[in-house]
C-alpha cells in the first residue's frame, strides 16, 4: 500500500527524541499508538538517577549530555526525559535549561508535563495509582504537593499476585496488563478527585485512559500521555488525537 504521507518523508513535522529508562518498554509502542500524522519518535536509553542532588547534579548533567547529543545527531526536533521519578529528582528549570541547550530544540519532562496537563484541565486534587512502593508514592505525594497539588488517595500495585524476578522492578512494571491497570486505577479514585493520575512511564496505561474517564466522568492522565502531550504543544504540534483521554483529544 503507498504511504498515506504520499512523497512526505516519516517524521516531516516532528522528530521526537526521547531519553527513557534502561528498564523501560512501554514508551515506545505508547508514544507511537498516540503519534499523530507526520510525528516520529526515538528513543534512547540511560539510567535512573535516584538522587542526583548527592553530587550537585554532575552525574546526572554527564548522562544527559552523551544521550542528548545523539538525539541531537538524529535530528531531533522537539526532545523529552521521559521518567516520572527520575524528573521529580532534578528542579524542573534546570532539567529543561540542560535539555534545551544542549540539543537547541524545545524540551519537556515527565514530571513537569504532568503538572502542566493538571494545570491545563483545571485540577487541583487527585487520586493517583501506581506500580510504586509506598516509599516512593509518598515522596510523589510531596512533590505534587509543593507544586499546589492535592493527593486524596493513592496506592502502588500489588505484585504480590504476580510472580517477579525477586520482587518488582521497574521491568515487572511492564508486565501490568492494561486491564489490571484499569481495575487498580478504578479503586484508588475517590469522590473527591477531580482527575486520576496514573504514574510510571513504564506502567502501560494511556490505552485506557479514555475507558477509565468514560466510566468516572473525569480525566485520567498518565505519565506518557502527558509527556507526549507536553512535547507535541512544545514543538507546535496542536492536532487533538481521539482515545487516549480528554487531555489529547481537547487540549
Amino acid at each position: 500500500m503507498p504511504n498515506a504521507q504520499g512523497t512526505k518523508p516519516l517524521g516531516w513535522r516532528a522528530r521526537l527524541g526521547v531519553i527513557i529508562p534502561t528498564v523501560n518498554t512501554v514508551t515506545e509502542p505508547e508514544f507511537a499508538a498516540m503519534a499523530p500524522d507526520g510525528v516520529t519518535s526515538h528513543f534512547t536509553r540511560m539510567p535512573i538517577h535516584f538522587h542526583p542532588e548527592h553530587d550537585d547534579f554532575k552525574e546526572l548533567m554527564d548522562d544527559l549530555e552523551i544521550r542528548l547529543d545523539e538525539l541531537k545527531t538524529c535530528g531531533s526536533t522537539i526532545v523529552a526525559y521521559n521518567c516520572t521519578v527520575g524528573s521529580m529528582a532534578c528542579p524542573a528549570d534546570m532539567l529543561k535549561a540542560k535539555l534545551e541547550s544542549v540539543t537547541g530544540a524545545p524540551a519537556v519532562a515527565t514530571a513537569s508535563s504532568v503538572l502542566q496537563a493538571l494545570e491545563t484541565l483545571g485540577v487541583t486534587r487527585i487520586s493517583m495509582a501506581t506500580p510504586y512502593s509506598e516509599e516512593t508514592n509518598a515522596h510523589e505525594k510531596g512533590y505534587l504537593a509543593d507544586h499546589g497539588v492535592e493527593v486524596v488517595a493513592m496506592a502502588g500495585y500489588d505484585f504480590s499476585k504476580k510472580e517477579t524476578s525477586g520482587g518488582p522492578k521497574g521491568t515487572d512494571y511492564a508486565s501490568v496488563a492494561p486491564d489490571e491497570i484499569l481495575v487498580h486505577a478504578r479503586a484508588v479514585d475517590r469522590d473527591e478527585a477531580e482527575a486520576v493520575f496514573i504514574s510510571c512511564a513504564n506502567f502501560g496505561s494511556a490505552g485506557i485512559a479514555q475507558a477509565l474517564e468514560d466510566e468516572l466522568g473525569k480525566p485520567v492522565i498518565t505519565s506518557n500521555a502527558s509527556t507526549f502531550w507536553a512535547g507535541l504543544r512544545a514543538g507546535g504540534i496542536d492536532d487533538k488525537i481521539e482515545g487516549f483521554g480528554r487531555l489529547l483529544s481537547e487540549h
